[in-house]
């Protein structure tokens, strides 16, 4: 074989001493093939260091082994989380993934991207961008690969054919504020995610729930973003209530970054944590264990999340388009950990 050129499925055949037609059999996993034989084409391929042309190979199959990520222009945590255990979950099952960032939170963005996505030929498409704007999109435009939407939307309509996957964000919040509760809290006050995001919704409604079961009075402060900065604004106006008779002994975080910011503007103005005031967090970011204190939050299983994702793309591909049938197919359990963050109210 010359130098010039890689290794191509012919010399493959030659090597192994099989016909083409049995390399490309191995290839795809064809079930009809002798365990010798498959062993010698194998070796064949390691010895040669052959790889498969994948514009060939989507000219024969009309698929591209490629997942198109549509995700939301962010390097927060949870979504950038997300992307990743995808591509993972992904490659190890042989696909590859194209990803392309919203230029804004709205459908405008998300139909450039969707088209961007579809001219590339991805055999199906994967949202990490829970925003409404961008699930009523995908409602109204009826894209011809199969869609996933990573989200904990409430509203999926009915005859839809798109697939959702979700951490549950209703249960985590629930499970961050009856912590407190059960810890002695009754002045609990959450601080949420920015409007229009579902996973931020579900947040406030799980955290009004528990309080309204526990007969507390709720009281949501909006962010209006995810950034650490915001949190740091409210914590500033937070630490002047604190102490006093009707101030908040305990803050239920939309994220861990809200919190970075809460912790910074309680330390800035005298305010101990857990000792005047118990946070929690949500999501789990890398280092959270190690902040003073260390920060009680709630885990997303990510990883878990990215296989679901996939696996509802590999489900539909399975039973072909006229079987599929979409709506909510995984639902995964969120993980409270109790970190030092939190204690009973003084």
């Amino acid at each position: 074989m010359p130098a010039s050129r890689p290794p191509s499925m012919a010399d493959v055949a030659a090597r192994a001493g099989v016909s083409h037609q049995t390399v490309s059999r191995v290839l795809n996993g064809h079930a009809y093939v002798r365990p010798e034989t498959r062993d010698r084409v194998l070796a064949a391929i390691e010895d040669l260091g052959y790889r498969p042309n994948q514009a060939a190979r989507a000219l024969v199959t009309a698929r591209t082994a490629t997942v198109g990520i549509l995700t939301a222009a962010t390097t927060h945590f949870g979504p950038a989380s997300t992307v990743l255990a995808i591509e993972a979950a992904a490659r190890s099952e042989g696909y590859f993934v194209s990803v392309a960032a919203l230029a804004g939170d709205d459908s405008a963005s998300a139909r450039e991207v969707l088209d961007q996505l579809m001219n590339q030929g991805v055999d199906g498409v994967v949202v990490v961008a829970p925003l409404e704007d961008v699930a009523r999109l995908i409602d109204d435009l009826a894209p011809a690969v199969p869609v996933v939407v990573v989200a904990a939307r409430p509203d999926i309509p009915a005859e839809t054919s798109v697939r959702y996957v979700c951490v549950d964000q209703h249960r985590g919040s629930s499970l961050a504020t009856r912590h407190l509760i059960e810890l002695g809290h009754s002045r609990i006050v959450h601080v949420a995610g920015p409007d229009g995001w579902y996973d931020a919704a579900r947040r406030v409604t799980g955290y009004t729930e528990a309080m309204a079961e526990a007969g507390h009075p709720a009281r949501t402060v909006a962010a209006e973003g995810w950034s650490a900065d915001r949190g740091y604004e409210i914590g500033r106006a937070l630490a002047a209530e604190i102490g006093g008779a009707d101030g908040p002994t305990a803050i239920v975080a939309a994220n861990d970054y809200l919190s970075l910011g809460l912790l910074k503007a309680f330390w800035e103005s005298g305010v101990r944590v857990p000792q005047d005031v118990a946070v929690v967090g949500f999501d789990d970011i890398d280092g959270s264990g190690f902040l003073v204190p260390a920060l009680t939050t709630v885990r997303q299983p990510f990883a878990e999340l990215g296989e679901a994702a996939l696996r509802a793309l590999l489900d539909h591909w399975s039973a072909g388009a006229a079987a599929s049938t979409g709506g909510m197919v995984a639902v995964i359990p969120p993980v409270l950990v109790v970190r030092d963050s939190t204690a009973p109210p003084a």
